[in-house]
């Protein structure tokens, strides 16, 4: 006190001196701001925090349950797609064995006729040949029988040698169209 008497008297402030009762006052005042802050301002910010937290916290979480169920799906979407091009595939692959089968049974078929054909073809010509060969047989016999019958009727000399041999085969040429 001492001092804060010497300061008055002389007139000028010292900024050290203190009064104490604004400083009391000044520290109960301060002393009640904090105590309603503490009790009154600070649960309502604090519990306006959690909220923000728990809020950002579920967004959080439902982005990342979003992306889990995204991926889920884009997998699903890859399994699925895999899938099809597998049964695709495999139908690719069934309908150019089909093919192959089909076209080898046409080519077995094919053959088949082909060979049948050619047999009775061959059986045709052999028929025909025999056929021919039979008349030709008794026409030719019918020939000699009716050259020989010619010889024993008359003496053959060279001039009718040749003679009967032409008038023969004028005969063979009329009997066979000629």
């Amino acid at each position: 006190m001492v001092s804060m008497t010497l300061a008055a008297s002389e007139g000028t402030l010292n900024p050290v001196a203190v009064e104490l009762a604004p400083a009391i006052t000044t520290l109960v005042v301060f002393g009640l701001v904090c105590l309603v802050l503490f009790t009154k301002v600070w649960p309502k910010i604090a519990s306006g925090l959690d909220e923000r937290q728990a809020k950002i916290r579920q967004e959080i979480e439902a982005a990342e349950a979003a992306q889990a169920e995204a991926r889920a799906a884009m997998e699903s979407q890859q399994a699925e797609l895999a899938k099809a091009r597998a049964e695709a595939n495999e139908m690719i692959m069934k309908a150019k064995a089909d093919a192959e089968a089909t076209a080898k049974e046409l080519r077995a078929r094919a053959q088949a006729e082909l060979t049948e054909l050619r047999e009775q073809a061959g059986q045709q010509i052999k028929e025909a040949k025999e056929t021919a060969i039979t008349e030709l047989h008794a026409e030719t016999a019918m020939l000699a029988t009716a050259i020989a019958t010619r010889i024993l009727q008359r003496e053959i000399n060279v001039d009718d040698q040749q003679s009967l041999i032409d008038d023969s085969l004028r005969e063979l040429e009329s009997v066979h169209g000629g």
